[in-house]
């Protein structure tokens, strides 16, 4: 009866930067003349007419990619490619993506090399400076490197040709570190750059700040936010808004709490989505009287509440045995202009069911219905769950051929529970015609709905030798 409703559960990612790599043209490939035996092959497509002016030229330009390490063969396929393509583009960003290819599948120093030979064998070609950082990616991607000896060669590399490290070169190399699993050498490095001048920006801190709390420890994002502080550089709302939710999603309330105080005492405004973090936080431990404080703390402080507020609000007393302050703020809720929906009434209907209330739920679903608010399946298994579980069987068979008629599927705790109060009264046949429906609607895995079918049955066998069931 505990059950969380999916909205309250925030999942948080990042897409990895991939690499510029140009899709091959049927029509267009070529097969390379070298002999069998080279492991090279020659992969562009021709560059195909188009007219003058054309804004989808660059689309349009030939592209080389490698499935070869071979550095020979490498610089073998560059110069022919080279040779047989006239016009060649003179952008940066055309060769860019070559290096990008090659340096996917080859060592760092094999990268350098083949840079050094695309420099000579084409001079129109000019480096810049995300030339430098295509590079300087590879080095902090490398999991065999079990030191920052590759990435400073890149940097000195890269110092050297003109382009000295900056704000992007320390974002590039910090979250290609992060992403694998570098963080102590990513910290490390973004403080010997901050020595130089090239101070992360905010979005680099708070992403460091962000992987390290996920990733590492409370400790270690501290122990960041503290050195960084030496250069000038101190945690705004963002980072606090993720220190916050990340102590709240580990139960860590009391920390949540302190950070909240930390944050008003840098000067720093609380806003709505950090308060209604904390009241997720305490709502998941059933604590509805620090959700209501929260709450007020949150009107003290005048921040106006969402919906999502009195959502949270709504949801934290229900589960902690306060339905009747539930709704009162469903009220509150409306009066303030904010419609409730499923996950408000579903939150409503829960923890009357965990009151033994079900058939005072189950009128429930009428009423939003006349709101013109459709149930969810979740709405409709915490009713099947609520009413199995008090006993009456009949509303509940109701409800399961409503969420039949809308091809709804069970979940797993509903399933098992209408299928033993089936069992109970020697129901079997329609318990039998509720497997068949988990199974044939895929709501559980054929074989958990096997599994439960079966120790159900079991302990029918049993409850009967010993006279507990029909």
């Amino acid at each position: 009866m505990g059950r969380i409703p999916q909205a309250f559960k925030r999942v948080a990612a990042q897409s990895p930067v991939s690499t510029l790599l140009k899709a091959k043209t049927s029509s267009a490939l070529q097969e390379d003349k070298a002999p069998p035996h080279s492991q090279r092959k020659k992969i562009f497509s021709q560059k195909n007419p188009v007219a003058k002016n054309d804004s989808a030229a660059k689309s349009t330009l030939p592209s080389l990619f490698f499935e070869s390490a071979n550095l020979s063969d490498a610089k073998s396929l560059f110069n022919s490619f080279i040779s047989s393509t006239t016009d060649a583009p003179s952008e940066p960003s055309f060769y860019n993506s070559i290096l990008q290819s090659f340096s996917s599948v080859s060592s760092l120093q094999d990268s350098i090399f083949f840079l050094n030979h695309m420099v000579k064998q084409h001079p129109p070609f000019c480096p810049n400076r995300f030339t430098y950082h295509t590079l300087l990616k590879q080095a902090c991607s490398s999991a065999d490197e079990p030191s920052l000896s590759a990435v400073h060669n890149v940097l000195n590399l890269m110092t050297n040709s003109g382009f000295p490290p900056n704000q992007v070169s320390t974002d590039v190399a910090a979250r290609a570190l992060c992403e694998c699993g570098r963080e102590e050498d990513a910290v490390e490095l973004v403080k010997e750059l901050s020595t130089k001048n090239s101070l992360p920006d905010t979005y680099t801190y708070n992403f460091m700040v962000r992987h390290l709390v996920k990733k590492r420890s409370l400790s270690s994002a501290n122990s960041f936010i503290t050195d960084m502080k030496e250069f000038g550089i101190n945690p705004d709302l963002v980072t606090y808004t993720i220190m916050i939710d990340n102590v709240c999603n580990t139960k860590n309330l009391r920390e949540a709490m302190r950070l909240l105080r930390v944050l008003s005492e840098e000067g720093f405004k609380p806003d709505c989505y950090v308060y209604n973090t904390i009241m997720k936080g305490y709502a998941h431990l059933s604590q509805g009287g620090d959700v209501l404080g929260v709450y007020n703390r949150m009107l003290d402080e005048e921040v106006v509440p969402d919906h999502i507020t009195y959502n949270t609000l709504i949801f934290g007393l229900s589960k902690s045995g306060r339905v009747k302050d539930a709704k009162k703020f469903l009220l509150v809720m409306t009066e303030k202009g904010h419609t409730p929906d499923a996950i408000t009434y579903t939150s409503l209907m829960n923890g009357m069911c965990r009151e033994g209330d079900a058939l005072g739920a189950l009128a429930w679903l009428g009423e939003m219905e006349r709101k013109g608010c459709s149930p969810n399946s979740c709405t409709y298994n915490t009713l099947l769950l609520g009413l199995c579980k008090g006993r009456q069987l009949n509303e509940g068979m109701k409800v399961y051929e409503m969420m039949k008629k809308c091809d709804m599927k069970l979940e797993t705790g509903s399933y098992g529970t209408l299928l033993r109060a089936l069992c109970r009264q020697g129901r079997v046949g329609e318990a039998y015609e509720v497997f068949d429906y988990a199974v044939e609607s895929k709501s559980i895995p054929d074989v958990a709905a096997y599994s439960t079918l079966e120790s159900t049955l079991k302990w029918l066998k049993k409850a009967r030798e010993q006279g507990l069931a029909v």
